[in-house]
C-alpha cells in the first residue's frame, strides 16, 4: 500500500460517506483534533513513567478517545454509529477533581509553562480550546455532529489545565503566577 494517493491534490478530502473541501468546518474540526492529539503524544515522551504513571494512561486513553471524536466528526453516513459515549466526561471529571486536589489552590492565573512537559500539557489545553470553538462552528452549521464531542473537548481543556499543574507539583516547580492582577480565586 502506497502512503500517498493523490486524492486530495484538487483541494478535496473523503470522510466517512462523502467528499468535500479541505477548507471544509468539519475537516477543521477533525483536523485539530488531529494536532491536540499529536501535543498530547509529545507530552507524554516527556513525562517519566514512574512519577506520571497515572497521567501517562490518561493521556493514552485520551488519544483513542480524541480519534473516536475525529472520526465521529468526519461521518457524514446516513446512519451512523458514534463512538465517543458521554462515560468518557465524566471520567475526564473525575480525573480532574484528583489531580485538583494534589495542588495548592489557585490564588492568581497562572501562566503557562514550569516544567517542559507541563508547558506542552498548556499547549494541548489551548489547542483543546480552538478544537471545541472549531466544533461549535460545525455545530451551528450542521445538525448531524455528536454534541458529546464539544462536551467533552470542553471537560478535557480542563483536564491538560489540572494535569499541568499536577506536573510541576510533583516536581516542586511552582506555577508562574500572572502577577499584574490581584487574587481571583478565593
Amino acid at each position: 500500500m502506497k502512503l500517498y494517493t493523490k486524492t486530495g491534490d484538487k483541494g478535496k478530502t473523503s470522510l466517512l460517506g462523502g467528499r468535500v473541501s479541505k477548507d471544509d468546518l468539519r475537516v477543521e474540526a477533525y483536523g485539530t483534533v488531529d494536532e491536540l492529539n499529536s501535543f498530547i503524544g509529545k507530552a507524554v515522551t516527556e513525562l517519566d513513567s514512574q512519577i506520571f504513571k497515572d497521567i501517562i494512561e490518561d493521556l493514552e486513553s485520551i488519544q483513542h478517545e480524541l480519534f473516536d471524536c475525529g472520526g465521529d466528526l468526519a461521518n457524514v453516513m446516513k446512519e451512523r454509529k458514534y463512538k465517543l459515549q458521554e462515560s468518557s466526561v465524566e471520567v475526564l471529571e473525575k480525573r480532574i477533581d484528583v489531580l485538583t486536589e494534589e495542588v495548592p489552590p489557585l490564588k492568581r492565573f497562572i501562566l503557562p509553562g514550569g516544567t517542559p512537559a507541563s508547558a506542552t500539557l498548556h499547549i494541548a489545553r489551548t489547542v483543546c480550546r480552538r478544537a471545541e470553538r472549531r466544533v461549535v462552528s460545525l455545530l451551528n452549521e450542521a445538525d448531524d455532529v455528536p454534541t458529546v464531542v464539544q462536551i467533552y473537548l470542553n471537560r478535557l481543556s480542563d483536564y491538560f489545565f489540572a494535569a499541568a499543574r499536577a506536573v510541576n507539583h510533583r516536581l516542586n516547580v511552582k506555577d508562574v503566577e500572572y502577577i499584574r492582577g490581584g487574587d481571583v480565586f478565593k
